[in-house]
């Protein structure tokens, strides 16, 4: 469990920083009325989803390359 928690405090930068980027992305995407591609119609549902992606992914890379 030590080795689990270890690689998600490495990761959640990429995590934090994917998710606030893409939030911002879609929500000036949203206002212009392209809603397009989101889940469930919602900035944050996508925004966070694609911040667990990352996060998920950067944590699969360090395990790989540990």
């Amino acid at each position: 469990m030590g080795e689990l928690q270890q690689l998600m405090q490495a990761s959640l930068g990429v995590g934090v920083g994917i998710t606030v980027g893409t939030a911002i992305g879609l929500g000036f995407r949203k206002r212009s009325g392209k809603t397009e591609g989101l889940i469930g119609g919602s900035v944050f549902v996508t925004a966070a989803a694609c911040g667990a992606l990352a996060m998920g992914a950067m944590m699969l890379f360090k395990w790989i390359g540990s």
